[in-house]
């Protein structure tokens, strides 16, 4: 369970790219106010609130299996309809809701099928279904990045945890076929790109020992001198930042009519 960790942990590793995908996402699945919205695996909240910024949170429902997640999402968002489940057995009826997202969360669950089949049954006939998950062997550069570092310096020990190796919709296209082969109509797929910036490699450097993620459970299990060196190979990587600097993002979006 790389996410059961405080949310405050995941917004500095990952969160600050997220609220600007969620925009996005929720922009190019035509979000309107008023709509009954859904955001599957919302982790911290960062699509939540996006789409509750367009529908209204009493408009907006959201699901995720870490009790952390869950719990800073009933604080957050005290007026959404907030519930600890699973992408693939939501609990909600046939046909609730206007449009059903998910961000980042479909190459984690177990049967991703199965989950899109789940936001089909959950959306109503001429709804929406969207998601996005990132290019990590590309384009994602705070990944894409380290996963080269770790490489470098442990090929085999760091294998098995390699988003760009085990991501199984992290390639242009992906996406949309998993929404055309699952019966979606209008399938819409393409890139969007954010960005955050940091202040200090520091910054981007010590969320990673918080454990989140595939990337951060492969570096908090090093020893010190192992994490040392795959710090130094990751700098160098990402060409020796002095000071501020800026890092992009790219992700692969799909967005069908149910």
């Amino acid at each position: 369970m790389t996410f059961a960790v405080a949310a405050e942990a995941y917004d500095r590793f990952m969160g600050r790219y997220s609220g600007e995908l969620g925009r996005e996402l929720a922009s190019r699945a035509g979000l309107r106010p008023a709509m009954r919205a859904l955001d599957v695996g919302a982790g911290t909240g960062k699509l939540t609130g996006a789409l509750a910024e367009i529908v209204g949170e009493e408009n907006v429902a959201a699901v995720d299996p870490s009790e952390p997640f869950a719990e800073t999402l009933r604080e957050r968002f005290p007026h959404a309809d907030v519930r600890r489940a699973s992408a693939e057995d939501l609990p909600f009826p046939d046909e609730e809701f206007d449009a059903v997202l998910s961000q980042l969360v479909l190459n984690f669950v177990a049967d991703p099928k199965r989950a899109l089949a789940e936001m089909r049954r959950v959306a109503r006939r001429g709804g929406v279904a969207a998601a996005a998950v990132w290019d990590y062997g590309e384009a994602m550069t705070m990944l894409t990045r380290f996963w080269e570092a770790a490489a470098t310096i442990d090929a085999d020990g760091a294998e098995a945890l390699d988003e760009r190796r085990t991501m199984r919709l992290s390639a242009e296209g992906g996406l949309a076929e998993l929404w055309e082969t699952t019966g979606l109509a209008d399938v819409e797929g393409g890139a969007i790109v954010v960005s955050t910036s940091y202040e200090s490699f520091d910054e981007l450097w010590k969320p990673y020992l918080a454990g989140v993620g595939p990337a951060g459970a492969y570096a908090a299990s090093l020893a010190p001198d192992a994490q040392e060196a795959l710090r130094d190979e990751y700098r160098r990587r990402l060409g020796s930042p002095e000071g501020a600097f800026t890092l992009e993002a790219r992700a692969w979006y799909a967005v069908g009519t149910t």
